[in-house]
């Protein structure tokens, strides 16, 4: 028997939408990068401004490869697709690393400043992954 015979009819509908593919891959990644920065910074104590960007980065070289092929599906050369990606990844750093620090900064937990960001990014890389990175192929 496959395995995929065990997975019911609608989740495989559902897996069908580049939607609900973004966001298991993200929570997946997201998964990643908060544990990564629990550790970092409550386990290792590194200073959230370093170990924020750290997390983060790593994460996101994670998640690329996972959205690219898993998500997406693209046939979009790596090259084109990496520029436009390390362009996004450098300015949701400078997010990430402000949302947080500054939730920090008014006394609150630094988790809610990294839950803050990562609604944040959730929307606005969907539609620059789907429209923008990994483009759809064009129909001749």
């Amino acid at each position: 028997m496959r395995l995929s015979a065990l997975v019911p009819a609608p989740m495989k509908r559902m897996w069908r939408n580049s939607a609900v593919r973004y966001l298991v891959v993200g929570g997946v990644a997201f998964i990643f990068d908060f544990g990564l920065l629990f550790v970092l910074h409550d386990l290792v104590h590194i200073d959230l401004v370093i170990a924020t960007p750290v997390a983060f980065f790593t994460s996101f070289a994670l998640t690329f490869v996972m959205q690219r092929a898993i998500t997406f599906q693209t046939g979009a050369g790596w090259g084109s697709s990496a520029a436009k990606y390390t362009a996004l990844v450098i300015f949701n750093a400078f997010a990430t690393t402000a949302i947080v620090t500054g939730i920090d900064a008014l006394g609150w937990p630094w988790a809610l400043g990294k839950a803050i960001a990562v609604a944040s990014t959730t929307v606005w890389n969907y539609f620059g992954y789907r429209y923008w990175i990994f483009p759809p192929e064009r129909s001749q």
